[in-house]
């Protein structure tokens, strides 16, 4: 599979760094990384981690079932616990408030059987100038035979759409929230 579908928007140091998915899966067929720069404070964006509870934040036409992604923060989605759904197919595995979020594809869903076991973290890494890098790594095993075979080469640019618009969606409206905030 091509690198372009494997890395997008990170950097090589970032793409070493050990993230919290790590922990939560074994026998990795494939690791796929995903980043972009926010300017908005560790704050905001968790918040905006925390709305994928009740909503994906990509193409809400494909994996929203039509319904559009809230624009405005929802009250009490940053109150967290361990076993919480996210985004209908995951469940929240691990968190550290304003700093990483990390799911697991839930095991009763039939996603699991398609995709596979697949574990994604998103971790904000604070910058320079109130700015910070929202670094995502998704960890997968495909399933095996045939269906693994075909999700290995539909996962990968299925994926980057899907995350590339999730991210962008994210950077948008934390710089929104963050720039109300401040006053501007």
């Amino acid at each position: 599979m091509p690198t372009v579908f494997k890395v997008w928007g990170t950097r090589s140091d970032e793409t070493r760094l050990v993230y919290p998915c790590d922990r939560f899966l074994e026998g990795v067929a494939d690791a796929y990384y995903r980043g972009i720069t926010i300017h908005a404070s560790p704050k905001v964006i968790f918040r905006w981690l925390c709305q994928m509870r009740i909503a994906p934040y990509s193409y809400d036409w494909i994996d929203n079932f039509g319904r559009k992604s809230p624009r405005e923060l929802t009250p009490k989605l940053n109150e967290l616990r361990i076993g919480q759904h996210v985004m209908t197919i995951f469940e929240l595995v691990d968190f550290e408030e304003d700093r990483q979020f990390t799911i697991r594809m839930k095991r009763d869903f039939f996603t699991h059987k398609v995709v596979g076991d697949t574990v994604v973290s998103y971790v904000i890494e604070p910058g320079d100038g109130g700015s910070c890098r929202l670094l995502v790594k998704l960890l997968v095993r495909y399933p095996k035979g045939l269906l693994g075979w075909v999700t290995r080469l539909t996962l990968p640019p299925g994926d980057l759409i899907m995350m590339r618009r999730q991210l962008m969606n994210f950077k948008e409206l934390s710089e929104r929230v963050q720039n109300v905030a401040e006053g501007d």
